[in-house]
């Protein structure tokens, strides 16, 4: 019998290039609506969260913002249950329609590169709101792989949901090209060991 005999081990060819996307602020419009369930939760709870430092602490996951809040105000609540009541709030506003579009620049970028390498998302969000966000938009199969929240024990500025992202995309950290928001999503990227795009800027000159 002749012909060609592949072997069940063999490994695919690592891609020469690779995208990985924040979500919230860099793909999606979501940021109004996760402070505005930010606001009535610490409202509800006597919290405060200014809005200038709910911008600066995007990407870190709302279980890590709910215990710092509650730390500072020195009160005696479960963390993990606050950051589920805002993430239920949030995701209720998906369920509207009201709680995010799409951010067109950046999502112009994504459609060309998935005709030039595989594209992950990387988040600080929950998986449940992140999924849910992405079908909103009508991208959830762009992505071959989505890192969340749960994903990792360590969070942005910290490279891992990123390294986590290159991982399950098969990708060399090198090959790997991130697009975020935030300095700590950003200084997540170069610790990564990735080049790291600032949206702001294609935004502001998109607007």
């Amino acid at each position: 019998m002749s012909g060609c005999f592949f072997s069940e081990s063999a490994e695919m060819p690592k891609p020469e290039r690779a995208f990985i996307f924040d979500l919230d602020g860099t793909l999606a419009d979501t940021m109004p609506s996760h402070y505005l369930a930010w606001t009535r939760i610490a409202a509800r709870h006597g919290l405060t969260f200014p809005e200038a430092r709910f911008y600066a602490l995007g990407g870190v996951p709302t279980a890590k913002i709910a215990a710092m809040l509650i730390s500072e105000a020195g009160l005696a609540l479960d963390p993990m249950a606050v950051a589920l009541e805002k993430e239920q709030a949030y995701f209720d506003s998906l369920a509207s329609g009201a709680g995010c579009k799409a951010i067109e620049p950046v999502l112009a970028l994504a459609r060309q590169h998935r005709r030039e390498g595989p594209l992950a998302i990387a988040s600080g969000g929950v998986r449940r709101v992140v999924v849910r966000t992405l079908e909103t938009l009508g991208i959830a199969d762009w992505f071959a792989a989505v890192v969340a929240a749960e994903d990792t024990t360590r969070h942005k500025p910290d490279p891992d949901v990123f390294l986590e992202a290159a991982r399950r995309l098969d990708a060399d950290p090198a090959v790997c090209t991130v697009y975020e928001d935030t300095d700590i999503g950003l200084e997540a990227a170069r610790r990564a060991g990735m080049r790291g795009v600032d949206v702001r800027i294609l935004i502001s000159a998109a607007g």
